[in-house]
């Protein structure tokens, strides 16, 4: 196990496994079939969300819903925080999202609306570092705790 310390964006706990890019994650790319354009089956409760951004190939296809986020930044659109709101909104937003780097204002506003106007959890912590984005591996246990550490294991 390894603990790395990150500054706080959107408080809270989560446990999840461990979905990685190693590449900037472009939000709009990654949601909007599933969000958006009324992808139905991803409008159940159960009903899981994929990454449809064909340009991530770490991620693409796989299901987000749930996970651990780990990625070096968010790319794209300016209505990448308005996704991520709308992902909280409806129930399919990941456990949390990890960034290596400087979190975005776009990703960060989406995140805090999300937190503020939904009844969703999805913990935020930015600047946890390279070695962090080095460490986990898709499939890897994740830990976050209310002061920003974050445990990989």
């Amino acid at each position: 196990m390894k603990t790395f310390k990150g500054r706080v964006i959107v408080p809270g706990t989560a446990s999840a496994e461990a979905l990685v890019s190693h590449e900037g994650f472009n939000t709009l790319a990654s949601y909007q079939m599933a969000l958006m354009f009324g992808d139905l089956k991803a409008m159940g409760k159960d009903t899981e969300v994929h990454c449809g951004d064909q340009n991530n190939p770490e991620v693409y296809k796989k299901p987000m819903m749930g996970k651990a986020l780990c990625l070096p930044q968010t790319i794209g659109s300016t209505t990448g925080g308005m996704v991520l709101y709308a992902a909280c909104a409806m129930g399919k937003q990941p456990a949390c999202m990890l960034f290596s780097k400087h979190i975005d204002s776009l990703a960060a506003s989406g995140a805090i609306l999300g937190d503020v106007w939904t009844d969703a959890s999805m913990p935020v912590i930015d600047e946890l570092g390279d070695e962090f984005l080095e460490y986990v591996q898709t499939g890897m246990t994740v830990t976050v705790k209310e002061d920003g550490v974050v445990e990989v294991e």
